[in-house]
């Protein structure tokens, strides 16, 4: 009888951490910023606008070369060549007033940051 129950017990932690290990990758990649840029505004999730300065940006933005860098969500974005492959849908606008997120970018990955936190839901 112990031996049953004890084997029926293993049964169910294997299927926990299955289950646990299963999740985690799936919120690993919840963060990713793999973007697409869409030719309307209609088609986006964030409208997006590049402004002059740093300092006036809501996100600094480096664009990285291969997806597996773009983890996280502090402004290291990967442009997919295809929307099905992004996380996040933008549409860049022409002026600052129609933009959901101001963002500049920097010329290297460790310049990457939220300059303004109270936005980072955006890419969520």
């Amino acid at each position: 009888m112990f031996k049953y129950t004890y084997n029926l017990k293993l049964h169910y932690m294997k299927k926990l951490m299955i289950f646990c290990i299963a999740l985690a990758a799936i919120f690993s990649k919840v963060h990713s910023q793999k973007i697409f840029s869409v030719d309307a505004d209609y088609k986006a999730d964030i409208k997006v606008f590049v402004v002059d300065a740093d300092y006036k940006a809501d996100l600094l933005v480096y664009k990285v070369d291969a997806d597996y860098k773009a983890e996280g969500n502090e402004g290291k974005w990967f442009f997919t060549d295809e929307d099905y492959q992004a996380n996040k849908k933008i549409y860049f606008v022409d002026a600052d007033y129609k933009a959901d997120l101001l963002i500049y970018f920097v010329d290297s990955d460790y310049k990457a940051k939220w300059n303004k936190e109270s936005k980072k839901y955006l890419l969520y």
